[in-house]
This record gives C-alpha cells, sequence and structure tokens, in this order.
C-alpha cells in the first residue's frame, strides 16, 4: 500500500503466509484460507484484505461478515486493531463495539451477520465490491450464493477464512475441488505453519486435540466423523473408586427425559494431586428412566427426588454431613417446565450451553488430557460412553452429529462441565506426570 511500511507485518509471517497475500490480490474473485485453527491463515488473510481495502473500487461496498456480528468483533475487528499484530496499519481501523459499520484506512466497511437463511435479506440489493468471510462454513449456502450474486462490481473479490468440515461440505464439494471452474484460489494451513506461535503452546494444542479434532484442528484436514465419538475413552483411566478432596462443587448437569431418561450429574474440581495436577470428577449420578420404573414422574415429583437425593448424598470430607449442593444447576434448555419448577422449590437452575460439538471437544480434550475423571457409581454415564457414535448418514451429508440415543447420562455431564467452563478452566491443569 503507497505509503505505509508493511515491514513490521511481514517479519513475523512464513513464506507459505506471504505467497497466499500476494496471489490472493490476483484471484479471479474468491480466496479461500482453510486449515488448523492458529495456523496463520486469518493473520495473512487480514493483511490481504488491508491491502484490497486500499485499492477497492468506490463504486460498490465493502463488507466482513461472519457467524453473529459479535464474533466478527472478536474475530476480525480486534486483531486488525492490535498495533503487535498489525502496527501503524491498526491506527487506520476504527470500530465502537455494537455498531454495524468500522472504518477502514478510511472506508465504511458493512459487518453482517449471517447465522441463518434470513441473513440473506441483509445483502440483498447490495452491490458489493469487497467482501471478506470469517469461518466460512457456518454461513448458510443460500447466504454464500447471495453474497456472490452481489459482486457485481469489475474486479471484485470475496476473501475467506475456515477450518476444515467434513469432506462431504458444501464449501469444499461445491468450491473447492471446483476451484478452477468458479475462479477461486486456496491454501492450505497446519498448524506448524504459523511461525509466531510458542512451540509450548503448539505442542499443548496438539495434546489438547484428539481423534476428528486433532485431525482438522491440528492438521487442517477436511475429514469425516466416524465411529466413536469419544475414541480417548479408556475405562482403566478415567473411571476412579475412590474419590480425592473436592475443593468445590460445580455443577449439577441436567438432561431432562419424561418418556426418555431423565439424568443429573454432579461436577467437582479436585484438590491438586500427587502428580501436580488439579483435575475435575464427575462424582454422583441419579437416574431415573420411565421405561424400567414402570412410571413416569412430574416436574413436581422430579424436583422432588432430585432436591431429596442431593439433600442425602453423605459429603466425602465430612462423614457426618450429608447434602452436596454445587453452585450451579445446570438444566437442559428445552426443559423449559421444569426449570420453572426448580425456580419455584426454591433453585436458581441456569439453562445449559447447548453447542453439542463445542461441548464434546470440551470432554475429548480433558478426557485427552487426564484432567477428567469418573467416579464408578456415575453407571449411567460409564455404560453411555462406549457406544455414543457419530452418525454416518448425516456425515455422507456434510453435518457432524452423534447419533441421538443412549446419551442422557452423557448430555447432563456435558452440560454441566461445558457450561461452567469459565470456572474450572483457571484452575484445571496437567501435573508433571501428564
Amino acid at each position: 500500500m503507497p505509503g505505509i511500511d508493511l515491514s513490521r507485518v511481514t517479519t513475523i509471517l512464513s513464506p507459505k503466509q506471504i505467497r497466499s497475500i500476494v496471489e490472493a490480490l490476483r484471484v479471479e474473485q474468491i480466496a479461500v484460507w482453510s486449515g488448523a485453527v492458529r495456523s496463520g491463515k486469518t493473520i495473512a488473510s487480514l493483511l490481504a484484505f488491508l491491502i484490497a481495502v486500499s485499492v477497492a473500487p468506490d463504486t460498490g461496498l465493502i463488507v466482513m461478515i461472519g457467524k453473529t456480528r459479535e464474533t466478527i468483533e472478536r474475530n476480525l475487528i480486534e486483531p486488525l486493531q492490535s498495533v503487535a499484530l498489525f502496527g501503524v496499519l491498526a491506527r487506520q481501523v476504527h470500530h465502537t463495539r455494537g455498531a454495524t459499520t468500522a472504518t477502514v484506512l478510511g472506508r465504511t466497511i458493512h459487518l453482517i451477520g449471517a447465522n441463518d437463511v434470513r441473513a440473506e435479506d441483509r445483502i440483498r440489493g447490495m452491490t458489493i465490491a469487497l467482501a471478506y468471510v470469517d469461518e466460512a462454513t457456518l454461513l448458510p449456502r443460500g447466504f454464500w450464493m447471495m453474497l456472490l450474486s452481489r459482486l457485481s462490481v469489475v474486479g471484485a473479490k470475496l476473501f475467506g477464512t475456515t477450518n476444515p468440515d467434513g469432506p462431504a461440505h458444501w464449501l469444499r464439494k461445491d468450491f473447492l475441488l471446483r476451484a478452477g471452474e468458479v475462479g477461486l484460489r486456496s491454501w492450505h494451513f497446519t498448524l506448524d505453519d504459523n511461525p509466531s506461535l510458542d512451540p509450548a503452546y503448539v505442542e499443548r494444542l496438539k495434546r489438547q486435540y484428539v481423534g476428528l479434532w486433532f485431525r482438522r484442528f491440528v492438521l487442517g484436514e477436511w475429514c469425516l466423523a466416524e465411529g466413536a465419538v469419544y475414541d480417548m475413552w479408556d475405562p482403566d483411566r478415567h473411571v476412579v473408586k475412590e474419590l480425592p478432596v473436592i475443593d468445590r462443587w460445580l455443577s449439577t448437569g441436567i438432561d431432562y427425559g419424561t418418556t426418555n431418561p431423565f439424568a443429573a450429574l454432579i461436577l467437582g474440581l479436585g484438590h491438586p494431586e500427587q502428580d501436580g495436577a488439579r483435575r475435575l470428577y464427575l462424582t454422583h449420578e441419579w437416574r431415573w428412566d420411565s421405561k424400567h420404573q414402570r412410571r413416569s414422574l412430574t416436574d413436581v415429583e422430579y424436583s422432588e427426588r432430585f432436591r431429596g437425593w442431593l439433600g442425602e448424598l453423605p459429603h466425602p470430607q465430612f462423614p457426618a454431613a450429608k447434602g452436596i449442593w454445587p453452585e450451579w444447576t445446570v438444566v437442559d434448555p428445552s426443559a423449559a417446565s421444569f426449570v420453572q419448577q426448580l425456580h419455584h422449590d426454591g433453585l436458581t437452575p441456569t439453562l445449559a450451553r447447548n453447542e453439542v460439538l463445542d461441548g464434546i471437544r470440551t470432554l475429548s480434550s480433558l478426557f485427552a488430557r487426564d484432567l477428567l475423571k469418573v467416579h464408578e457409581s456415575c453407571e449411567g454415564f460409564i455404560s453411555e460412553i462406549p457406544g455414543y457414535s457419530w452418525d454416518p448418514d448425516k456425515a455422507e451429508k456434510g453435518e457432524d452429529a452423534p447419533i441421538k440415543a443412549a446419551d442422557h447420562s452423557l448430555d447432563g455431564g456435558r452440560y454441566g462441565i461445558h457450561t461452567t467452563e469459565a470456572l474450572w478452566r483457571p484452575y484445571v491443569q496437567e501435573g508433571q506426570a501428564a
């Protein structure tokens, strides 16, 4: 860009990143940076975007698109405003949090969230000269097609980044594999392609991601979700007969069911152990299976029995005392009537975070790093986890989803762990032996 020194940025870029920037500015229409998390694709694509902004035609709009406006601010605007990353260029990026536009190099940039098919209306009728798409695989295909139709200015370009998904995903099948036909150029990045990362951090990420997540988020592969979801599960390693001292009773995760089983699991934060590690423990489980019990319970009965179970649990640290009352009661978000009943009965339930894949990834990382243990009394969880598998029919359609069967205790455990991540994440850590 004329008058702007790029030496600060280029000193932290790899040859692959620099090559992608140069080639992106010459693409016919679409440039896609695909690959592992933290692999350097975002900083390369953002620098290419800045250069493209500086020469973009005045006759069309410039847009930045993500799943939500909040993710655009977090993933794109904040990095662009980082002096550590972009030096003097960062001073040319202005944005007020919550606003629908930003100013970059004097040009107005429209920020557009596209989390469902209705988002197409937000760009309908626009004439777009330059578009940047964050996490392209998360966009509805209809929105992507509408966006391409709006790139009507001569020389208009679309820059996009994405982590890999399933091999049948529409972005790979209809665009990446047909690059020459659709005017697309792409670059594949692995975790080892980012020279600015601390080697210790890279090794830690490689330990955190296992199985499917390792192949996608470390190696950057577009691979099928198949087989066991928790393929790192080892009962000899992960099931314990005795609990350590529990410093905090974090949550009770509840998967609500009437004809299906009702499952509640307690999550505790263990005291630092001999190897120096501090771990999470699923310590107790209560289930009610109406098919086995030959009777369904009402919300009032569920609440009464659930609270009675908590109140009668023997306290591990105080044998003479009864009752364990975790800090959070995390409930299946679809159980609206039961949530109201718990409120009526004096508890303060929290709706669970139900991003299934994110929750599975959280538990997978904990199991892989030996930071999550399950007490042998949690029989439902232990019996369900070996058979919990990816749905092959959905995988063939480009969707990642587990088979919805025999997963009630697993869901309850996932709710309690994933929803309270902000509470335990600062404390749970590997020891010297991990």
